[in-house]
């Protein structure tokens, strides 16, 4: 008896010390869709997806890579996504180059800040590119802009700060440049406004325009602009986060009203139910390349166990911990004997 409740204890402890070592995550890696329209997208047999993966990365340890957005220059496509970094567990901004969209080459880590960063919304203003990565950590909306593109980046601004701004997405309208932004709770969204993307912006009267919603509150992606109707992206987040990607049209838009409809194609982008986007996809930066001809950077994720340390380390150190438990239970059941035959 004594001898099986042991067991059962060590049993019990086994399992306590692999949950402290094993641990689900999220695989992150990044795709290019093809589609006929901004709501019918894909992934086409002759591009192997996915074009980029942690394992691409060769300047640091990465644990992923996520949240593509990219921009065409001089006959080249430029990839920035982010790059969590496992040496302090904090996302970097990655590049990488392609000449057809479809074979893609990473470069190397071009941004990176003592706080987080992830979402690198890019853009072209005037012959000049700028960027506005996340960056919650430090509690502001910040604003880059190349200074030889497309590697080295300069803060020129912070928009926005006091709070915790994600996933912030930028787009001009009508000569008035808008920002959606929304919180690490992923719940709401808030709408800001400005004359000049580097003056004075202003809280929309309407703001929050999306209220405790988890469905449809999170940016998940560019904000197109196209016949003059604009389209924003949002990630699902109520279920799982990053579950699949839905669009909207945003049929009215002054400094004073704001109003949207839900396109019928819902969702945009969803998990695979195998391979690298089995559980979700959480975001995409379309670009037309002709009429009725469309490609987008996409990302995807499965979850994986993490084992945190190697695996032999890992049973070598539980093997020892066996050993010491035995010890003890030695001692008792050769006391226990010692009663039974006295």
């Amino acid at each position: 008896m004594i001898k099986h409740l042991e067991k059962l204890k060590y049993v019990a402890f086994t399992k306590r010390m692999a949950k402290s070592f094993i641990r689900r995550k999220g695989d992150w890696s990044i795709g290019i869709y093809t589609g006929e329209s901004l709501f019918k997208f894909d992934s086409p047999k002759h591009i192997n997806n996915p074009v980029l993966t942690a394992k691409d990365v060769t300047d640091v340890p990465a644990k992923f890579v996520a949240d593509p957005f990219m921009v065409y220059e001089n006959g080249s496509w430029y990839m920035f996504f982010e790059v969590l970094n496992a040496s302090d567990n904090k996302g970097d901004i990655g590049l990488a180059t392609s000449e057809d969209c479809i074979n893609w080459r990473y470069e190397e880590i071009v941004l990176d800040e003592p706080f987080h960063l992830s979402y690198p919304y890019v853009f072209k203003f005037q012959n000049d590119y700028y960027m506005i990565p996340e960056s919650y950590e430090a509690n502001s909306i910040r604003l880059y802009k190349a200074v030889d593109f497309p590697k080295k980046w300069s803060l020129v601004k912070t928009l926005l700060d006091g709070a915790d701004y994600v996933d912030s997405s930028i787009f001009n309208y009508k000569g008035i440049w808008w920002m959606f932004t929304t919180s690490p709770k992923s719940d709401v969204l808030h709408l800001y406004y400005a004359n000049d993307f580097m003056g004075n912006w202003i809280l929309h009267p309407k703001s929050p325009v999306i209220e405790a919603n988890l469905n449809i509150a999170r940016p998940g992606g560019r904000v197109i602009v196209h016949d003059e109707r604009i389209f924003r992206y949002t990630q699902d987040d109520e279920h799982l986060y990053g579950s699949k990607v839905r669009a909207f049209e945003i049929t009215e838009l002054t400094t004073t009203t704001y109003v949207e409809k839900e396109v019928r194609e819902n969702p945009i982008l969803k998990a695979s139910g195998f391979g690298w986007n089995k559980t979700g996809m959480h975001n995409i930066d379309p670009h037309q390349i002709i009429e009725g001809k469309w490609v987008a950077c996409v990302d995807g994720y499965r979850i994986v166990f993490d084992f945190g340390i190697e695996l032999q380390y890992r049973i070598r150190i539980l093997n020892q911990l066996k050993e010491i438990i035995k010890l003890p239970l030695r001692a008792m059941n050769q006391k226990a004997l010692s009663k039974t035959f006295m």
